[in-house]
């Protein structure tokens, strides 16, 4: 869409609505809202038994009116202003007409002794509260104390002030009502603005009835506030003003937009999840999102079993495929999948990894299979700590515990659980438990002694783990390649059926197998397929 030689898409949209809110927000703040406010601050409201227990200040608790001594007596200081942007008049007080009185101060609980006009921000508010009458000097008609139906009262009269002028009036008062001792309920200030402005357009007093009808009991802001909100403001602008006049970078030609769900090996999980985030970024002008959340990825044989269930709810025909999902395994799936098809992606590695109490950091080929034939049963026995050797596996459908079985264990099953919960097993003697994820394995793996599991080399970041070598040779690629080290896997992606070329699926395969997804795959430790000699079979040479 273009308006005035302008395009104008979504983006475009949302930057001019972000310059438009706080225009708005400004002109409602401060030309209707702030035309005429009256701020009012309770700045200090103690009781003078709260003072230091110094000599000098048991005189405040010790006050008398009249030779007789208050009771818990307290200082209220309180600080009237203009907050707004207009003078405000004797008129302006929401008050009878014959009224001296513009607002009412009222002290629940409690009985005004005295009070004083502290601070006037200029001499002439003076004449406001005192005046001179037969050669004395004594209060206005509009200002003084009283009492209202048990709470004490100071009223105070219909001041004009001009925008930013202020005055404080300190009170001394004592409790009359309520049990010693009691917090004292606040104080209110009960006063309100007509809003009137008989000079200004209709639209004018229209606005001004906007307004809300209380007063606000603070001020806008304090001095940094105002200063965050005006770095916040022009940051905005600043945003929108590179979203609207500065063009931003298209997305390259191959990006596809809609939406992706993945799904399937927990090992694999990381470096997929990474992928998909820069892919989603790299092709966000497109409007590319992807789905990979943890709760996706529930293990190699869930993801398959979810990748054919959706393309069987799909009703798809022909030799049309599903476009929008991919399943990773490690390994390959069992027979007996024949709408689905197979992309090896990677080979990556996986390490047997065991609780530090074990003491173990090496073992041979064959004292890792005498453990899992669970004829070794403590760490002892293989030159580790006395406690008893606890296997922690994945449960049968892990592509994970499929490579063990098949390349260290040698086609031998590990055993099978002795109970669900590994908090339950026996530690004073052997068991086997199993989890449902590599992230929970590695958490059980570090948190219960003599711990034995396994998992995808990368995810071991945690210090009471240990990588076992096996016969000598540490979890390397290096190892993988040259023969030495037996623990990995090709990880493959499946669609259901071949998905169209121009889908999200078919993109994010050749994001990750040809361009930049290869990048981080590496980082997580695995070797793209595109860099082996045989990249179909994906295999060390």
């Amino acid at each position: 869409m273009g308006i005035f030689g302008m395009e104008f898409d979504f983006n475009n949209v949302v930057a001019m609505v972000s310059i438009a809110i706080p225009l708005l927000a400004f002109f409602w703040e401060f030309v209707v809202i702030r035309r005429k406010r009256l701020g009012y601050r309770f700045q200090m409201d103690t009781l003078a038994t709260d003072t230091a227990h110094a000599p000098s200040a048991d005189v405040l608790a010790r006050m008398h009116d009249n030779g007789r001594p208050l009771s818990q007596p307290s200082f209220v200081l309180l600080r009237i202003e203009n907050a707004g942007w207009r003078e405000i008049a004797p008129s302006d007080y929401l008050a009878p007409p014959t009224a001296e009185t513009g607002a009412h101060v009222l002290f629940p609980d409690r009985r005004v002794v005295g009070m004083a006009v502290t601070e006037l921000s200029h001499p002439a508010l003076r004449h406001f509260f005192v005046t001179t009458r037969d050669g004395r000097t004594q209060e206005t008609d509009g200002f003084g104390i009283g009492e209202d139906d048990g709470s004490g009262v100071i009223r105070l009269p219909r001041v004009t002030l001009n925008p930013g002028a202020h005055y404080k009036v300190l009170a001394l008062l004592e409790r009359s009502s309520g049990s010693p001792g009691a917090v004292f309920p606040d104080p209110e200030l009960q006063a309100d603005l007509t809003g009137q402005n008989r000079r200004s357009f209709a639209w004018g007093r229209w606005l001004a009835r906007l307004k809300p009808a209380q007063t606000e009991s603070h001020t806008f802001a304090s001095r940094a506030a105002k200063v965050l909100m005006s770095l916040l403001a022009v940051a905005v602008l600043v945003q929108a003003g590179i979203t609207l006049f500065w063009p931003t970078r298209p997305a390259p030609l191959d990006c596809v937009g809609g939406t992706l769900h993945m799904e399937g090996s927990t090992a694999f999980a990381p470096a997929v999840q990474a992928a998909a985030k820069e892919y989603a970024t790299l092709c966000e002008a497109k409007g590319a999102k992807i789905v990979a959340d943890d709760g996706a990825f529930q293990g190699s044989g869930e993801g398959i079993a979810a990748l054919e269930r959706t393309g069987a709810a799909a009703g798809l025909k022909g030799t049309e495929g599903l476009a929008d999902r991919i399943a990773f395994t490690d390994g390959p799936a069992d027979q007996g999948h024949p709408e689905i098809l197979p992309r090896p992606v990677s080979y990556a590695l996986f390490t047997l990894v065991v609780n530090k109490d074990a003491k173990v950091r090496n073992l041979s080929l064959a004292q890792v299979r005498s453990i899992y034939a669970r004829k070794t049963t403590n760490w002892s026995e293989v030159g580790g700590a006395n406690i008893p050797i606890h296997l922690v596996d994945r449960h049968r459908d892990s592509g994970t515990r499929g490579a063990l079985e098949k390349r260290v264990l040698k086609g031998r099953s590990v055993p099978e659980a002795d109970v669900n919960d590994c908090a339950q097993l026996a530690h004073d003697k052997a068991g086997v438990c199993e989890v449902d994820s590599t992230d929970t394995l590695l958490d059980r793996t570090a948190t219960l002694p003599g711990a034995l599991g396994y998992s995808e080399a990368s995810s071991v970041t945690s210090g009471d783990l240990v990588k076992l070598r096996i016969d000598d040779m540490p979890p390397t690629l290096d190892g993988v390649e040259n023969g030495t080290y037996p623990y990995w896997q090709t990880e493959y992606a499946y669609t259901y059926g071949e998905p169209p070329a121009d889908s999200m699926a078919a993109a994010f395969l050749r994001y990750l197998t040809d361009q930049g997804g290869k990048d981080i795959l590496r980082q997580y430790g695995n070797r793209p397929c595109s860099e082996t000699e045989y990249p179909l079979v994906c295999r060390p040479a």
